[in-house]
């Protein structure tokens, strides 16, 4: 930067008094002139006494300073008249206008400054509480940030702590893009630029170098990232297909990646690499299952269905009706729900689909199987996964009464009785869901009241199941509840609880563990241990084998014992299951019906023969 001597430096120079290059440098703190302080930002010199050796400076936050002109000279740097930084100084206003109008501008101009490239704290530091108000900075900042990639100027990083950076201002706008893609360091950055280029499709596919320069670039980057970024790969060939079909007539290249060479080659668990993913990409990945799994394409992306989002659970039901095999994805979910085997976000699908797609597989299962996944998720350490069950659960206010519409009172009971013992709801939200269970069926009345309510009733139970909970019982009072208060204690300490989310967590499970302790409390209080010897086989018992015929003269055997002895698979089930209602009291050659364990479809059978279990 040059800049001519001042008159007064001059003649000190011409009198020998001080060297040359020690002149031009005072010259730069002549009063009008401007500078820049590592700690009180710019500033413009008001006034200099020469004779006295000092300089008096008006700084952005230290207004009138006085400094020896030596460590004046030593501590700051000259700054141009049309330095963004000098016009902090003297046209503080008309930037303030600026960034409210065109807050990319502000940017750019900062950027200048800075030689083009400035990471987004340095921004912060020159812009914020000064230019730009501190209260509404993060949205002014976001709005300059969306600013900047529409306008092309400026390489905006998706990363905090990398740097924002001026382009060569002579590309095109094709060209510029294409830069992007190259210097965009990671595979989901690269997937948003093949975003942009949509919109510049017709301009690509009139440039086939750089249609071919592009397509070398995503194979080569997708190659790389297979094992270790398989989500990010599936998303951004994803991407690429849209890309070429938004270009009319050109078509990839036979040696072309594609989605089910990748698929077919990866083992790597999919749901998980499908989160983030926009829907319209999830369902590119999954069309092209059949391609890449053949035969067990079904199999394979039902894997997926149980455990990816709620984006990738529509999309795949949205497939299957597409193809017209609806029947084979409901099939699935009556086995699932059986089973319990359902993640909450499909779970959340068949309850937003209750009256459409999901019709056929809504109903009380589903009601238990959701009640389950949100106790699970409660209990599990790490992040609450059925989060937006719950609030679907609590904020549907016809959700509860439309799960127990023409649902046999026994199965109303069971619903209620697992909701009131569930810890995962706090009190009032309970209190809020059992309100809808009895609006619906106010015969559940008595669960609540305690008038004759089962709850008040002997528990029959196993000597082994009794044992398991009072373990259970011991596990909570000896180990889990001390450590749990212990972990409070703990995250107390790491300060500010507004902001503590370790605090916040052990809070919540405190709650979920105290509730846990007074259920199992109130039921070893109701319990009563047996052996099931001596069970009276001339109807059906509890401790009782019952045989029958189903459905074609085929054999059924259950096992009837305690309200805590259940096993599905052994078709051993509790007196107060559903099964065991329906089967306790009844005499060979009864008839009955329930629902199958297996099938899940009701169905009548035919009392053969009981006998004791020992």
């Amino acid at each position: 930067m040059f800049r001519a001597m001042h008159p007064d430096v001059a003649k000190l120079v011409e009198s020998g008094r001080i060297p040359q290059a020690v002149g031009e440098r005072l010259s730069q703190l002549a009063p009008g002139s401007f500078c820049l302080h590592k700690s009180w930002g710019s500033g413009k010199v008001i006034d200099w006494d020469l004779f006295g050796g000092k300089v008096t400076i008006d700084f952005e936050r230290e207004s009138g300073r006085a400094m020896g002109l030596k460590l004046a000279l030593e501590k700051t740097e000259p700054l141009d008249a049309d330095d963004f930084r000098a016009h902090k100084i003297e046209q503080i206003e008309e930037l303030r206008e600026l960034a409210q109008s065109d807050p990319a501008e502000v940017v750019i101009r900062i950027l200048q400054a800075h030689g083009g490239s400035m990471k987004p704290d340095l921004i912060d530091r020159d812009l914020c509480g000064s230019i730009v108000p501190e209260e509404g900075y993060k949205k002014w900042w976001d709005k300059a940030k969306k600013a900047l990639r529409e306008g092309r100027k400026v390489v905006v990083p998706s990363k905090r702590n990398e740097p924002l950076v001026m382009r060569d201002t002579d590309l095109s706008p094709l060209e510029t893009l294409l830069a992007d893609f190259a210097e965009a360091r990671d595979l989901k950055a690269k997937a948003k630029v093949l975003d942009e280029l949509q919109k510049d499709a017709k301009n690509l596919q009139d440039n086939d170098e750089a249609r071919q320069r592009l397509l070398a670039g995503i194979e080569e980057s997708a190659s790389k990232g297979m094992k270790l970024h398989l989500g990010a790969v599936l998303e951004l060939l994803a991407g690429r297909d849209e890309l070429f079909e938004a270009m009319k007539n050109t078509e990839l290249p036979s040696g072309a990646l594609r989605l089910q060479d990748v698929l077919a080659q990866s083992s790597i668990p999919l749901a998980p690499e499908m989160g983030g993913m926009p829907a319209s990409r999830q369902r590119r990945v999954y069309e092209a299952f059949p391609d890449a799994f053949g035969k067990d394409w079904v199999d394979k992306i039902l894997e997926v269905f149980d455990k990816v989002g709620t984006r990738g659970v529509a999309e795949i039901a949205k497939l299957f009706a597409d193809r017209k095999e609806e029947k084979v994805l409901l099939a699935h979910i009556h086995k699932a729900l059986s089973r319990h085997a359902l993640g909450a976000d499909a779970l959340a699908w068949i309850c937003r689909e209750r009256k459409r797609a999901a019709k056929e597989v809504f109903g009380p299962e589903a009601g238990s199987a959701i009640l389950s996944v949100i106790e699970q998720d409660t209990t599990d350490e790490g992040p609450r996964r059925s989060l937006r069950l719950q609030n679907l659960l609590m904020e549907d206010r016809t959700l509860v009464a439309d799960l127990l519409d023409g649902v046999d009172l026994n199965e109303v009971r069971n619903f209620a009785r697992k909701l009131l013992s569930s810890p995962a709801f706090p009190e009032l939200d309970r209190k809020s869901l059992m309100a809808r269970v009895i609006k619906a069926h106010p015969e559940t009345q008595a669960l609540v009241t305690g008038d004759g309510g089962p709850q008040k009733e002997t528990l029959v139970v196993s000597y082994e199941s009794l044992e398991r909970r009072k373990a259970e019982y011991e596990d909570l009072v000896n180990k889990r509840i001390p450590q749990n208060v212990k972990d409070i204690a703990i995250a107390r300490s790491y300060g500010d609880l507004r902001e503590n989310f370790e605090y916040k967590a052990a809070k919540q499970m405190q709650a979920v563990l105290n509730r846990r302790k007074m259920e199992v409390e109130k039921e070893l209080s109701r319990a009563q241990g047996t052996d099931f010897s001596g069970a009276d086989a001339s109807g059906v018992n509890i401790g009782t084998v019952v045989q029958m015929t189903g459905h074609g003269g085929k054999p059924v055997e259950y096992t009837v014992l305690g309200a805590w002895d259940s096993d599905p698979e052994k078709n051993i089930v509790s007196y107060l299951s559903d099964i065991g209602q329906a089967l306790i009291g009844h005499k060979v050659g009864d008839e009955v019906e329930f629902r199958d364990l297996e099938t899940e479809q009701s169905e009548s059978h035919t009392i053969t023969a009981i006998k004791p279990y020992r």
